[in-house]
């Protein structure tokens, strides 16, 4: 095992640090009652390196994905995790050591990973055409079987997703449609952006290339019924840079901000960009239609959270805090500017909706927060120890904080039936337990969170950060 000390230490310590146990645990241990109408499977995935990095440059972005899996069914729930045994886990792990370079950079990768899949596997989860699969922005979704979490492989749906594919793709759910794109298609540093279209049986439809103002990392982007928008912020990829030595993402904070919005359907010739002073948003909690205008609901802060500058220098912690926003584009006007409203004053991040919403107008959204004078003190970190509703019609939050210390993920809303009203369902999120030193299954009453936990699934171990969950409901 390289034994090399990571330039961010803290990646390898608390729960941070990787397991390297797979386990099957057919029940849980449960607290409080589950409801009946909850049945179904929430997937998660983060990273969680097999062996020490090779270079100072190693970033928790760059970690090998590990699967979790939560399957409720009649109050019940049992739980099962897996390394997504990806091309570079299988070579790295034949080798005994790590061989590729963070983001797979060639200049800390070792000869032999040269030119092989880097895929990691570790973003996020999604459940499409009845399969499933583990995304990471620089490769093809790879798939994994829903019951056993048994890796099946990169896929590329017939040859028409042969690079990259982000890692949050959006489902359109009046068509069933999957929207995905990929940036810097012909490799890091490069500014082309593919779009594409699939449909409910995993066959994509439509394909389209243009190219975006720079080459920047776009980690996600806006789906309305009507028109697609894709962020370009001055989180730049270049080879070139890394080769020197520098970092091969950084933040430049002298690029403008910029976002191309394109009509569903329209030709890439027709995509009109509108742009704004430098700001970064790695997730956009939903965006709709409002006549001529487009509303967007984003997590915003002033400069890319966690990432340094071009010559490696790290940020400002207070500019890099995220906060809600709403951005709002006038297709009717001529400029190229949007506006830009901060909505709360809570650092946050995570958010999602009652997805049944998603691209139409919705009154409830739900995210991570620090909400605690502790967390708040401490602006800059991803350690969220809240989980906040927050009603758009009222303007008004309802906030259930864990104990000192616990730290709770990213909110996965579930309906309560396909009939029910937006935001009538459960919340489902992770916790660790610092104290204890392991994790919990948490679900809430969506609409009053505040009660905290309608019922808790205990864990005997702990869960790494991670990043990104679904649900699948059973059928």
């Amino acid at each position: 095992m390289n034994s090399t000390k990571p330039a961010h230490p803290h990646f390898f310590t608390g729960n941070f640090a990787p397991i390297h146990e797979e386990h099957h645990l057919p029940a849980l241990e449960v607290t409080g009652d589950i409801p009946k109408e909850l049945s179904g499977a929430l997937y998660r995935v983060g990273p969680n390196p097999q062996y020490a990095p090779r270079d100072n440059n190693y970033h928790w972005f760059s970690g090998d994905g590990m699967l979790h899996a939560f399957y409720i069914e009649e109050g019940q729930v049992s739980y099962r995790n897996r390394w997504a045994r990806t091309p570079k886990w299988e070579l790295e792990n034949h080798a005994g050591q790590a061989l590729f370079g963070s983001f797979g950079n060639p200049a800390t990768s070792a000869p032999s990973a040269l030119g092989k899949n880097s895929g990691t596997a570790n973003t996020n989860v999604v459940w499409h055409g009845g399969r499933l699969f583990a995304l990471e922005e620089s490769h093809q979704p790879f798939e994994l079987d829903s019951r056993t979490l048994e890796s099946k492989g990169h896929q590329s749906f017939g040859g028409r997703v042969n690079a990259r594919c982000t890692a949050h793709p959006k489902v359109d759910a009046e068509t069933g449609e999957l929207h995905f794109f990929a940036y810097s298609p012909e490799g890091p540093g490069t500014p082309g952006m593919l779009y594409g279209v699939m449909d409910e049986n995993c066959e994509v439809t439509r394909l389209q290339s243009f190219d975006a103002p720079y080459a920047s990392m776009a980690h996600d982007f806006m789906l309305t019924r009507r028109h697609v928008l894709f962020p370009i912020m001055p989180l730049t990829t270049s080879v070139e840079r890394a080769m020197r030595g520098k970092p091969l993402l950084a933040w430049e904070t002298d690029k403008r901000t910029h976002v191309g919005v394109l009509g569903r359907g329209q030709p890439a010739e027709t995509l009109r960009w509108f742009e704004a002073e430098a700001c970064h948003v790695f997730h956009v909690m939903n965006a709709w239609d409002d006549g001529n205008t487009i509303v967007a609901y984003v997590m915003q802060s002033d400069a890319a959270p966690g990432l340094p500058d071009a010559e490696g220098r790290p940020g400002d912690p207070e500019r890099m805090a995220a906060r809600l926003c709403r951005w709002t584009f006038d297709l009717a006007g001529d400029s190229p500017g949007f506006q830009r409203e901060y909505l709360d004053d809570l650092v946050a991040e995570f958010p999602r909706i009652d997805d049944r919403y998603a691209g139409l107008r919705n009154r409830y959204g739900f995210y991570t927060c620090h909400a605690s004078a502790r967390a708040r003190d401490d602006s800059e970190s991803i350690l969220y120890d809240s989980l906040a509703c927050f009603d758009f019609a009222t303007s008004q939050r309802k906030i259930y904080t864990l104990p000192a210390g616990d730290v709770v993920s990213e909110p996965v809303f579930v309906p309560r039936s396909t009939e029910a009203g937006e935001g009538d369902g459960w919340l489902l999120a992770v916790a660790w337990r610092e104290q204890e030193n392991r994790s919990d299954l948490l679900i809430l009453d969506a609409m009053n969170v505040s009660a905290g936990p309608l019922a808790i699934a205990r864990l005997p171990h702990r869960i790494p950060f991670g990043f990104h969950g679904n649900w699948r409901a059973n059928t």
